[in-house]
């Protein structure tokens, strides 16, 4: 794997010491193949807002990327709300992606990979979500529709157009093999042939991009719903050789953050093992290893800064347009990442809060100015949340709600029922990207199938998982937000034979009182659909007076938990077959 950019892009920088300058002079003028769309409305279709919808690639929260964004703190974040609780249910890109999009839980999508067969556009396909998702139900509401950027993994130069994808009045694609190489895109504009350019930086391609489609969503008439998606910032990878690099920013930001280094925290690199399965057997890295991750770390944050100088553009193309009070701006990105934490290499996949937790700001009409809250929302609420936002009504299926956005809206909804986040994913781990770590081959890294949640609720924040080797997680993040200590190191199914013995306590109540409480709402989450995704407790406790951890633990219901059947796998599989995913369905409560 190739490490700094300086040693794999020799013949492409000169391209692009050729070439970019005539780009930049001329605004990053692209030749466009645009045409009327057959789908535009009339310029008279009736006025309401419009959203415009900014997600990044891979980027963190948890190591601090946001601090490099001045532009977004100050036009999105200072203008609106920052939710600190939101969350992508998958850390992978293409099946949070396509939760995002539907509204429904991956194992709903069964989208649970970048790439055949599991995932990427083909899946997507095969799974009938082209015919079924969110711009064809926001163009059935009378909304028109844009994209410009990555949308999905898989989506490449031989399959674009077979078939395309629907729902959009325009759109301009970032293709595989060029959706992450920095200096050598490859654009599908609106339904056009595969056109590359070598030698221009992404982020400039990408700039130039979305400001052409804003400005036809905010002359086409009536309101426009436009995602910006640039593949940044992902590693690179070369549309040639497919050889990895890291991110090339742009060129002002070369040498910027040259002190910068990921943040010493206690899960990073710590010096006893953490996490369970193949983390827990994990090497403390070297000061070799560390020193690579600081290089890439601060590769990411100068490609950030040209996403943030992106937002400040978009911003004032709003504002020139006269519509940005008119706008909701969202910024957010598809997972996070993780960069040495619990000795981990580079990467995503993990159920970590690096790694599920994510940016997101929102501002726009209505939206309280400058508030952080805590309540817990998800990427599987955001299809649910735009549709009320254009208020076109909701459809049946979504396993989301609408996201609080307005003061009362989130003061109502502060403690609950917003309290659970189901996380789950399929298949082997990404070990390293980025940098070269040679790991023990008897990791168990192609172990990375597991099940998990959040629940955060007044006075407690946990996080539970149970991986397909049957091994359990449990932290209590109100004393340990870090998740260094594993309330149940030493567990696996015996854990539930020996509950009894388990030390500790939580809320007040010992550990052997609130794992069955605990495991019987993941039983619920792991596969759940609509509004038992959205109302657990009420799947538990149909007569509704059970709506979150805290009620659950009256002592009236030991028995009833205590008889659940508990969450576990029979194998370990890279895809959702459920027949190895163990239990599906828990006991309903028949007292009152």
């Amino acid at each position: 794997m190739k490490l700094p950019p300086s040693l794999c892009i020799g013949p492409l920088l000169a391209a692009f010491l050729i070439r970019n300058i005539a780009a930049v002079d001329s605004q990053h003028e692209i030749p466009s193949s645009r045409r009327p769309s057959s789908q535009r409305r009339d310029a008279d279709t009736k006025k309401g807002p419009n959203v415009l919808f900014i997600m990044s690639d891979d980027q963190d929260l948890h190591l601090n990327s946001m601090d490099y964004m001045p532009n977004v703190k100050s036009l999105i974040a200072n203008h609106g709300t920052t939710y600190q609780k939101h969350f992508c249910t998958n850390a992978l890109c293409c099946p949070s992606r396509i939760s995002l999009l539907t509204g429904k839980a991956v194992h709903n999508t069964n989208v649970t990979d970048v790439a055949i067969p599991w995932g990427g556009y083909p899946k997507f396909i095969t799974q009938g979500l082209n015919n079924d998702y969110l711009p064809i139900w926001l163009q059935e509401g009378g909304v028109n529709t844009y994209y410009v950027g990555k949308f999905s993994n898989g989506h490449n130069t031989k399959n674009y157009n077979k078939p395309f994808a629907k729902g959009w009045n325009n759109s301009d694609f970032l293709l595989e093999p060029g959706q992450y190489d920095y200096l050598h895109n490859i654009w599908t504009i609106n339904k056009g042939d595969p056109q590359p350019f070598p030698g221009v930086n992404a982020i400039h391609l990408m700039t130039n991009q979305s400001l052409r489609m804003l400005d036809e969503a905010a002359t086409a008439g009536g309101p426009f719903f436009l995602t910006v998606a640039p593949a940044i910032p992902h590693l690179g990878l070369s549309a040639t050789n497919k050889s990895t690099f890291w991110p090339i920013p742009k060129p002002e930001y070369a040498d910027a953050f040259s002190n910068a280094t990921v943040p010493n925290t206690t899960n990073f690199n710590p010096s006893n093992a953490t996490g369970a399965s193949w983390i827990k057997r994990l090497e403390r890295q070297d000061q070799t290893v560390v020193d690579l991750e600081n290089g890439y770390y601060r590769a990411r944050l100068r490609a950030i800064a040209g996403l943030d100088d992106l937002v400040s553009d978009l911003i004032a193309r709003l504002e020139k347009h006269g519509i940005l009070n008119n706008t909701y701006v969202f910024y957010t990105t598809d997972n996070g990442y993780h960069i040495g934490q619990h000795r981990m290499g580079p990467g995503k996949k993990c159920g970590y809060e690096t790694d599920i937790n994510i940016p997101m700001v929102i501002r726009g009409p209505g939206i309280p100015v400058n508030k952080n809250t805590s309540i817990v929302t998800t990427h599987t609420d955001l299809a649910p949340t735009f549709l009320s936002m254009f208020n076109i009504p909701l459809r049946t299926g979504f396993d989301g709600k609408p996201i609080p956005i307005t003061n009362a809206s989130i003061t109502a909804n502060s403690n609950r029922p917003f309290e659970h986040v189901n996380v789950e994913i399929w298949g082997s781990a990404s070990l390293s990207e980025g940098i070269n770590i040679t790991e023990p081959k008897d990791l168990g890294a192609e172990n990375n199938t597991y099940k998990s949640m959040r629940v955060i609720g007044s006075g407690y924040s946990l996080y539970y998982s149970v991986w397909c080797t049957n091994e359990h997680e449990l932290y209590d993040m109100t004393n340990d937000d870090q998740q260094v200590n594993n309330l149940l190191s030493d567990s696996k199914e015996g854990m539930w034979k020996n509950l009894n013995q388990l030390q500790g306590s939580l809320l007040g109540h010992p550990l052997s009182k609130v794992m069955p409480r605990l495991d019987a709402l993941l039983l619920v989450l792991k596969s759940c659909k609509e509004s038992a995704c959205t109302d657990p407790w009420r799947q538990l406790h149909p007569q509704g007076n059970v709506n979150s951890l805290a009620d659950a633990l009256n002592s009236t219901y030991d028995d009833f938990y205590n008889a659940q059947p508990k969450v576990r796998f029979t194998d370990c599989k890279p895809v959702y077959l459920i027949e190895y995913e163990g239990p599906q369905t828990a006991m309903r409560y028949n007292g009152s």
